[in-house]
């Protein structure tokens, strides 16, 4: 049997600020923003090409806005990545690799797989991380 995981909660102090900077800022899709009853809203997100969204709102999460760590977005190409967040806005990190455990700028010399990134907050303060991959995602 098949499992996936297709929505992942983020929590946020205001929904409206959020979505304007995962839509406008970090380019996501917005599927879907809907309420059903007072204090009850759910916006659901999808970052391009991905089959897992990021639900926001109120009324269904009891964890602190900008609570979220390590949430990963898998890209292609960094660089591409990097000019497509900075082009929207996004204070969004230089292009970083590790070096014998240390973060060293610019993308790895090499460009191995899972070896180059870049990072970016929400305006809450839920931090992702960018990390390349070359292979198909």
């Amino acid at each position: 049997m098949d499992w996936s995981l297709e929505l992942v909660a983020v929590p946020v102090a205001d929904v409206d600020r959020a979505k304007a900077f995962y839509v406008e800022q970090a380019g996501f899709d917005l599927d879907l923003d809907t309420t059903a009853g007072k204090g009850f809203r759910i916006v659901q997100l999808t970052p391009p090409g991905s089959a897992c969204s990021i639900l926001i709102g109120t009324g269904f999460d009891q964890a602190a806005p900008g609570s979220a760590r390590g949430l990963y977005l898998i890209v292609a190409d960094i660089e591409v990545a990097h000019a497509e967040l900075a082009g929207r806005g996004t204070d969004v990190s230089e292009i970083f690799h590790f070096e014998q455990g240390r973060r060293t700028s610019g993308p790895d010399p090499e460009r191995g797989t899972y070896n180059s990134f870049v990072s970016f907050e929400d305006p809450d303060g839920n931090a992702w991380l960018v990390q390349e991959v070359n292979r198909a995602v």
